[in-house]
């Protein structure tokens, strides 16, 4: 008989040819309409509703709930329900909600069970890591002061302020240096203040979230494809954030892939700095596409990216042309910074579960699955400006993302003796080797079995 490694490779590869089940998780069924399409993140919605056996309600584990009459009252917003309908939300209600009254609240509005099986393999028990990290944290949060968060609320805001002034300057110099220079800090604080935005797109309904908004992108289907997706199944097949960059860039290990695969790290200098733009054009462009797209998923911050540019002409004196002109420059260079940040910030190395890879548990509890699809960076943690404009403290992030990031660092100490105790894989890495990782991980075609973890 062969070695148990080799059987597993076989299998594995197998599974992804199939595409009938996950390749790491055979119980669950292969993510209906995921190589179909844009790949955007409401077929992205749509696909969910269709596998996970909500009935047009909210299911929460196995349990079903018409949360209908609670939207407006819901005090996170409505539009977390409203994205949410008709899908299994059980990971987004655990992670989201750290008060345990809301357990209490949602029995309000059972309906009935679940008739079939959850399609996600992670668990929540009483006993496990995720929920008694949770009970601890939220203790832990009744003694950091309130005042935690205006050092993120400042930070954001000076590079929202920075990016207008930048851009302007960047268009009405006449000297090639100033404008040079302004035009550098333009883009870096677009991008920066977009990944500073994040820390509220998470959150409750905000205005800061719509500074996501001025490089042409959309918070709301962020909302989708990163919270509601990413965060809460990361690597997973159910990963937007992986599957929306195929057939472009491929980060599953898989032995069939298109011959430009392995070139990969040269496709992204080409593609990262038109994404902004080609996101905007993928949206607008499902008008045509799907019926009723626009009246369903069009909202009047969808405009916001449009306001830049007339920022720039109207502020800096220039002719309409110069100021178009000069926000393509800065909104291309954002466009590139900011996923090059992205790409490289905490989930793409060899080290890291992607879906093939061999697993000890298919039902895993969710905090640890998130610990091993997420590596920390020690040069990054170590200053708040980083750690807003770089995503730092992921692990923290993706087990706590309702959480300012001001506030996830006073966590460590519980979190890290959680982990001890329940032996999970939290592991700290730098930048540099984070960024070699996601090149060999666009390399890699063979799934990491469970000898070669760390």
């Amino acid at each position: 008989m062969a070695p148990k490694e080799a059987d597993y490779l076989e299998i594995a590869h197998k599974r992804a040819i199939e595409k009938k089940t996950h390749v790491s998780f055979p119980q669950l069924k292969y993510p209906s309409l995921r190589d179909e399409g844009l790949r955007d993140p409401v077929q992205w919605l749509t696909g969910k509703a269709i596998d996970d056996g909500a009935e047009g309600l909210w299911r929460v584990h196995d349990k079903l709930y018409d949360l209908n009459q609670f939207m407006d009252k819901h005090p996170g917003g409505q539009e977390w329900l409203e994205l949410s309908k008709g899908t299994d939300i059980t990971e987004a209600f655990e992670a989201h909600h750290l008060n345990p009254v809301t357990e209490t609240m949602l029995k309000k509005f059972y309906v009935r069970n679940a008739k079939t099986p959850r399609n996600s393999p992670f668990t929540f028990r009483e006993d496990g890591f995720y929920r008694t990290l949770k009970k601890k944290v939220w203790e832990k949060l009744k003694t950091i002061p309130d005042k935690e968060n205006r050092r993120s609320d400042f930070l954001t805001d000076g590079l929202f302020v920075t990016c207008l002034a930048a851009s302007t300057i960047a268009c009405w110099a006449q000297n090639y240096w100033i404008g040079m220079i302004a035009y550098i800090v333009a883009s870096f604080s677009l991008a920066w203040v977009m990944v500073a935005a994040h820390n509220y797109i998470h959150r409750k309904t905000n205005f800061r979230m719509y500074y996501f908004n001025i490089g042409l992108w959309s918070y709301r289907d962020f909302r989708i494809s990163h919270t509601l997706s990413h965060h809460l199944y990361p690597n997973t097949l159910m990963d937007l954030e992986v599957s929306g960059f195929e057939p472009i860039i491929f980060w599953n290990p898989r032995e069939k892939r298109p011959f430009y695969a392995k070139y990969a790290i040269f496709i992204e200098q080409i593609f990262f700095p038109f994404a902004f733009i080609v996101n905007f054009l993928k949206k607008f462009s499902l008008n045509f596409l799907r019926p009723n797209f626009f009246k369903q998923h069009y909202r009047w911050h969808d405009v916001i990216g449009l306001l830049l540019p007339l920022w720039i002409y109207v502020t800096s004196g220039s002719s309409f042309y110069d100021a178009v002109y000069t926000w393509l420059w800065i909104n291309c260079t954002a466009s590139y910074v900011f996923f090059s940040i992205g790409s490289n910030a905490a989930h793409h190395h060899p080290d890291i579960f992607k879906d093939g890879d061999e697993v000890s548990d298919v039902t895993p509890d969710w905090g640890m699955h998130e610990l091993e699809a997420v590596m920390d960076r020690k040069d990054v943690n170590d200053s708040h400006f980083k750690v807003m404009t770089l995503f730092g403290h992921h692990a923290l992030h993706h087990l706590f993302p309702t959480l300012d990031h001001a506030v996830l660092e006073h966590l460590y100490p519980i979190f890290l003796e959680h982990c001890e105790k329940y032996r999970a894989n939290f592991r700290v890495t730098s930048q540099l080797d984070l960024f070699l990782g996601q090149i060999r991980m666009t390399l890699k075609t063979q799934p990491k079995l469970l000898s070669e973890r760390r």
